[in-house]
């Protein structure tokens, strides 16, 4: 049988704390926790920590792999918060979630303080942004431990990614800053079975960069790292369907299923059932399962 690219799924186990993930068998739903006033689909929601705490045992419920609890708004234009800041609205969720949670806890940070309190926290993963490029400390803080790290691609900071970013080839330039990346946290100690790669949909792309992302996501497998990809209710879909961000589910789960079926080893969303279902199918088929 002729073997296409949507059919060569590698195995190979992700360590995160005290969890380890097998990465190629399935794929994982990570759930998005925003505590921040001005997130662009949540914010304000889950300010309240009684709220934050209900939604996050709420979408484990709905059979979450991973929940990411974030305390700074990286939407396009925001402007950053104060580490103390942050670390309060980070810190005392995450303790709660990884006492009461058997899945891993993920910190959305790109400050070293907030990863190193997150960490003892009980927080298994520490999704940066910046893929360690802004914070000097940041890779120390986590090869000192043995949680794993997300790195993502992004052109730009969250105050000005957005005014007109170019590039002379796409995905040549994502892979080559995820590789830069991936070599500093090697040589930081960061075992690289600790680490995730994120080519950064809506971080310093137009919609035309983020659809040929997901057209050519299979290109991210050279770096032999476990894919994640976030492309929930982001300003491409509303452009290209005309909805707001209360309409965009649909959308989101037809970005999800040709990411998953082009190499994406984990979601990264806002509605859990409904992209779980959507994930179960595409596996069912990309992996040639009879059972789910």
């Amino acid at each position: 049988m002729l073997k296409t690219a949507a059919h060569k799924t590698k195995k190979r186990n992700l360590r995160c704390g005290r969890f380890l993930l097998a990465i190629g068998e399935r794929t994982y739903v990570m759930g998005i926790l925003n505590r921040t006033p001005d997130s662009f689909s949540d914010g304000a929601l889950f300010m309240d920590e009684s709220t934050a705490l209900r939604h996050a045992r709420k979408m484990a419920a709905e059979g979450a792999d991973i929940i990411d609890v974030g305390g700074e708004s990286t939407r396009p234009g925001s402007d950053p918060v104060s580490t103390e800041e942050e670390l309060k609205r980070t810190i005392p969720i995450i303790k709660r979630l990884s006492k009461e949670l058997t899945i891993p806890i993920s910190v959305d940070t790109s400050k070293h303080e907030v990863a190193f309190e997150a960490i003892k926290a009980g927080a298994s993963i520490v999704n940066d942004i910046t893929a360690l490029r802004k914070d000097t400390k940041m890779a120390n803080v986590i090869s000192d431990s043995d949680v794993a790290v997300c790195l993502m691609h992004m052109k730009g900071t969250p105050k000005n990614m957005q005014e007109n970013p170019v590039y002379v080839d796409l995905m040549k330039e994502i892979i080559a800053g995820l590789e830069e990346s991936i070599n500093v946290a090697l040589k930081s100690g960061i075992s690289g079975d600790r680490i995730i790669v994120d080519p950064g949909i809506g971080f310093g792309k137009t919609t035309e960069h983020n659809l040929q992302i997901i057209k050519h996501l299979s290109e991210l497998t050279v770096l032999d790292k476990p894919i994640l990809i976030g492309t929930s209710r982001k300003s491409f879909i509303g452009n290209m369907l005309k909805k707001d961000v209360s309409e965009r589910l649909m959308g989101t789960l037809a970005t999800s299923v040709v990411a998953i079926m082009n190499g994406a080893d984990i979601i990264r969303v806002h509605d859990i059932k409904e992209t779980l279902d959507a994930a179960k199918m595409v596996d069912a088929v990309k992996r040639e399962w009879t059972q789910c």
